[in-house]
């Protein structure tokens, strides 16, 4: 299978991509991974982003693309593929769409993970992580640690990452629901999407996605 998960920060992308790349033996191909090993790997994609990336500027869509499509044209990739991460806009899901027709390959479905505004920041803004090298993660609310702000353990200072503060999260929400949401409509009118609730234990989540594709195929 051919499948795009998309969904808002925090809804649960990364874990759920995992569970359902290992459930149907395919490939989780992560944007943030293609970017990593490329520039690790100091390929010319990799020099290309790594330049933009050092200036401050965004990597141009092409370069991402470009990527991608490396990716799907490997081996592991011949019977399917899930993306995660890409396309992250609507130019990007256009570019997707052409580069499967000349492949004479198609999407078989889009993942669309639902979670309310307030859970999605009380899940990302109540994380605390280990300042220590091992970096353990853990959740004010759902996996507090037995002392607050040390970690159960190595005994490290647990802090709130930039990234993860309230003001922070909303401003990457505003940028999902402009850039990225609109994604969702052009692969509704393709009748591609299928919308999962994304609340709940993780293990449902999963079980509501594989359930939705099964009626899809």
């Amino acid at each position: 299978m051919r499948i795009v998960l998309v969904g808002p920060p925090g809804a649960g992308k990364g874990t759920q991509a995992t569970r359902l790349a290992e459930t149907l033996h395919i490939p989780h191909i992560s944007t943030g991974d293609l970017f990593r090993a490329n520039i690790s790997q100091q390929t010319e994609l990799g020099k290309l982003a790594k330049s933009y990336m050092d200036a401050g500027n965004l990597v141009p869509d092409e370069v991402t693309i470009a990527m991608a499509k490396d990716r799907m044209e490997q081996p592991d990739a011949e019977g399917g593929f899930l993306l995660d991460g890409f396309p992250r806009n609507v130019s990007q899901a256009e570019a997707l769409d052409e580069l499967l027709e000349t492949e004479d390959m198609k999407l078989d479905a889009v993942l669309d993970l639902e979670a309310p505004e307030d859970e999605v920041v009380k899940r990302i803004a109540g994380r605390r992580v280990c300042r220590n090298e091992s970096a353990h993660v853990f959740h004010v609310t759902y996996s507090p640690p037995k002392k607050e702000g040390v970690c159960d353990v190595c005994g490290g200072e647990l802090y709130q990452r930039d990234d993860d503060s309230e003001e922070t999260v909303r401003k990457r929400l505003e940028v999902y629901h402009t850039q990225t949401e609109p994604i969702i409509d052009y692969y509704k009118s393709q009748g591609l999407v299928a919308t999962i609730a994304a609340t709940g234990p993780v293990e449902e989540v999963t079980r509501r996605a594989l359930e939705a594709l099964k009626r899809d195929k």
